[in-house]
This record gives C-alpha cells, sequence and structure tokens, in this order.
C-alpha cells in the first residue's frame, strides 16, 4: 500500500531517533488508522527489529519475539524462559548495536500476562537508558494504551520521551489520495472517512458509485464484512454493539432514542455507549454553547464516516444486496446519497473554517461546533469568548445555489443563541455546494462570508 502524509507524525519520530539518545516513544490510536504503515516508514533504511504481536500463548510470543532478534544478528535463538531473560537478550543486542525496536500490538502481550510494563520498566531504566537506541510501543486497544502504558497507575508511566496518538486523515489531508475534483471527493470522503485502510481500498480511477458498489456492496470486498470484524477483534459478544451503531447511524441519536429502537435499558446502554466511546467508533455531542460535562441536551454520533455509511446502507439490506446490489445501488443508496453527505459536508465546512483562521482570512476562534435547541439548529457555531464575537454558519449540499432566504432564516436563528453580552459581535458564514445566487454577494456586507466549491476547494 502507498504510503501517504502523517509528515508530521514522521518529522516527530525522526527527531527522536536524531537525537542520538535512548528513546521510548508510544504510537497507538484505532484498528486501520495506519499505524504499522507509519512505523514501517520510519524503519525503512535504519537498522530495526520489528515484532508484531499476536493473540498466542505468552511462550509463543516470547518464542517469537527472541527469534525476530535473532534473526537480525543472524544467530539461533537462545533458550529463554520469561520476558527477563527475553529483554536481557535484547538490551545485549543493544550494547553492540544502535537499533529501533518497535513492538506492535503490545496490548496483545499483556493480554497475557499484565507483568510486563514492570519487565519494560526495568529495561527502560537499566539497559536501554545505557543506549542510544529506540525501543516504540504500538497498539490499536486505545484504552489499553492510555491506561496500562501511558496512565499514572502503569509502571511506565512518565519514561516515554514522546507519543503518538494517531487519528484519521482530515479531508484536507485525505485529498492527496482522493484524487477527484471536489464535489466527487466530498462524496467519496463520506464513505470512506479518513481512516487509511478504507480511503486506499477505493480506486480513484472508477467513479464513486462503482468504488461503492465494488469495494463494499460486493460480497467478496475487504470492506463488506469489515465492521463486524472489526467490533469481533475488539468485543466478545458484538451482536449489541452492532444494534446499537445501526440505531445512532439511522438517526436515533440520544440515548432515550436509542433505547427504543434496540429494546437497550438505560443501566446497560449506557454502559455499551462508554465501550463505544472508548473504542472511538462513537462520540458524544453537545451544543457548542453549552458545557460538554454537564450539558443533558447531548447526541451520539458514528465517529467514523465508513462505519456511518455501513450502518446506514448496508446492515439494513444484507439479504437484497447478496441478491441484486445493482438494484441496491440504485434505489436506495443512490436516492439517500445527497441527504448522507450533508453532514459529512458540514464537517468539512468546519474544518474549513479552521484553516481560513490558520491562513488570516478568518477572525480566530477558539471553539467550532454545532448549535441545537428546541426544534432549531445551526450547523456551525464559532465561539471567541475574548473578544464577545460569535460566528453562524449555515452548509448546503444542494443542487440549486444558495439565495437570500438561508440569509434571512439565519439571521433569524442567530438571535435565539444565548451566548455573550447584548452588543456581542455577530459574524456569518454560508457554505454552499452549488454557490450562491446572482447579486447575494454584493447584497450582504462585510460580516458575511460566503464559501462556493471553488473557494473551498482552493481553500482545502
Amino acid at each position: 500500500m502507498t504510503f501517504f502524509d502523517r509528515e508530521a507524525e514522521l518529522d516527530a519520530l525522526e527527531a527522536a531517533y536524531a537525537s542520538q539518545e535512548a528513546e521510548y516513544f508510544v504510537v497507538y490510536g484505532r484498528r486501520r488508522i495506519g499505524k504499522t504503515a507509519l512505523l514501517k516508514e520510519f524503519c525503512t533504511d535504519r537498522p530495526h527489529i520489528y515484532y508484531l504481536a499476536a493473540q498466542e500463548s505468552e511462550q509463543r510470543q516470547r518464542e517469537k519475539f527472541v527469534e525476530q532478534i535473532a534473526a537480525h544478528v543472524d544467530e539461533r535463538p537462545p533458550r529463554i524462559t520469561d520476558w527477563e531473560d527475553a529483554l536481557a537478550y535484547l538490551s545485549e543486542v543493544l550494547a553492540d548495536e544502535r537499533l529501533i525496536v518497535v513492538i506492535d500490538e503490545f496490548p496483545y502481550l499483556m493480554e497475557e500476562n499484565d507483568s510486563l510494563p514492570s519487565y519494560l520498566q526495568a529495561f527502560i531504566d537499566e539497559q536501554l537508558s545505557e543506549t542510544d537506541s529506540m525501543l516504540v510501543l504500538c497498539g490499536s486497544s486505545v484504552s489499553t494504551m492510555e491506561s496500562e502504558v501511558l496512565g499514572h497507575e502503569s509502571p511506565l508511566y512518565g519514561r516515554r520521551t514522546g507519543q503518538i496518538d494517531l487519528q484519521p486523515f482530515s479531508f484536507q489531508d485525505a485529498r492527496d489520495v482522493i484524487t477527484y475534483g471536489f464535489e466527487d471527493a466530498v462524496r467519496s470522503f463520506s464513505v470512506t472517512g479518513g481512516t487509511a485502510m478504507y480511503l486506499t481500498q477505493f480506486d480513484y480511477s472508477q467513479s464513486v458509485a462503482e468504488n461503492i458498489q465494488q469495494q463494499i456492496l460486493s460480497s467478496t470486498a475487504m470492506l463488506y464484512n469489515e465492521p463486524e470484524f472489526l467490533l469481533r477483534t475488539e468485543l466478545r459478544s458484538p451482536a449489541r454493539y452492532l444494534s446499537i451503531l445501526e440505531a445512532i447511524a439511522t438517526g436515533h441519536t440520544t440515548p432515550n432514542e436509542i433505547a427504543g429502537a434496540t429494546g437497550v435499558g438505560s443501566g446497560p446502554l449506557s454502559k455499551y455507549l462508554q465501550t463505544l466511546r472508548r473504542l472511538r467508533l462513537i462520540s458524544r455531542e453537545t451544543p457548542v454553547t453549552a458545557s460538554a460535562k454537564q450539558s443533558k441536551r447531548s447526541r451520539y454520533i458514528v465517529a467514523d464516516e465508513f462505519l456511518r455509511f455501513w450502518f446506514r446502507f448496508v446492515e439494513p439490506n444484507r439479504s437484497s444486496i447478496e441478491e441484486a446490489p445493482e438494484i441496491v445501488y440504485e434505489g436506495t443508496i443512490e436516492p439517500r446519497l445527497p441527504d448522507y453527505v450533508s453532514s459529512t459536508f458540514e464537517d468539512i465546512c468546519e474544518e474549513a473554517i479552521w484553516e481560513a483562521i490558520r491562513q488570516g482570512e478568518v477572525d480566530p476562534y477558539s471553539d467550532l461546533g454545532r448549535w441545537w435547541y428546541g426544534g432549531q439548529e445551526i450547523d456551525i457555531v464559532g465561539l471567541a469568548p475574548s473578544d464577545d464575537r460569535i460566528l453562524f454558519g449555515e452548509c448546503k449540499w444542494t443542487t440549486e445555489p444558495v439565495g437570500y432566504g438561508l440569509v434571512n432564516s439565519l439571521t433569524e436563528k442567530a438571535t435565539d443563541v444565548r451566548w455573550g453580552p447584548s452588543d456581542r459581535t455577530e459574524r456569518f458564514a454560508l457554505f454552499s455546494r452549488s454557490g450562491f445566487v446572482d447579486g447575494l454577494a454584493e447584497d450582504v456586507d462585510e460580516n458575511w462570508l460566503l464559501f462556493g466549491p471553488d473557494e473551498l476547494d482552493q481553500l482545502m
């Protein structure tokens, strides 16, 4: 698979390696996000030992680890009885050669021996510290990495010299991969999201429709069963989680709505939602003007675009897809795709505001997000408390140019947002897939920003 971007992350790893001192780095993030690709790119042309852990017995894990070390120095693996022996063997090799040592999927090792961080603590303090080598622990179980490797209670706490919490590609970063024009790029990103593995499954010489049918709706395609595989890897009993994700993806976003759609009681549901948040498969939203901890107006969203697409269109139509995928696409997916894409377009527009702030084209805001109250909702609201300034933005993924009606409705809705003093400074932004009606740009004042497809494409 071609390696894309991740320049900041590579720079951080390379700066650590260039220190000529002992380094202990932690890399973690969701599955399929590109951690292994990043580390393999970093290790290219540098002397290294790369060990990928698996869900095996502790003895077999140690044997394979030692075999990787022995293979690097071209000698027979020694007999070892515990992890202390294995790490002592590694320290002998590091005494003679500067190496990068990567232990990938480290949580699998901890499943078999939760004392391993203590062994590594002693190794880092007593052996690695006397070398100029680099140890990298990598894992897909975010909760394990954050608690058992980075957490205050971990024996390894405070010893890392750096860490990377690898995130999905933003739309802007994904444009290096997605070679479509702007509109099709938005459509494509709304299906794959920024997860590296999903992005690179699409063939961008084909249309979005062809990619959806061949890479997702085909029973032989990797993405066809991907969410089930992902949940089975992370959870012992994924059925309830599958139903909760489907409920959220199909518009049941509050705890009461999710409980009603799934039949899961409020007590157990809370634990399921916490687990899905811990796995970074869903996220909890509150209105941008409300306290995230105290607000009762929370709702949940599927945090990954591909999972949102799969649970919206694939899971409810599995039987039909098995029989006639083309008909499912033409009759069910294609007509509903514009409405589906509009949610992703809102996120891309928010990303565009942040980029415009970085470029100095828009006044800075400390927070951006959605706002809703009762039946009213505004796609983007930006807050600048130090300046008593607020931004209101609406995003339209429609085939018709945006006109004066949206200007009037957004102005009216802005009065319902209770934030800041009565003399606050108000700014407005409109984002449109199909541009704006003639004369609108000239008729609005300097407090309004208009972003059509060309402006968005250039900005991103």
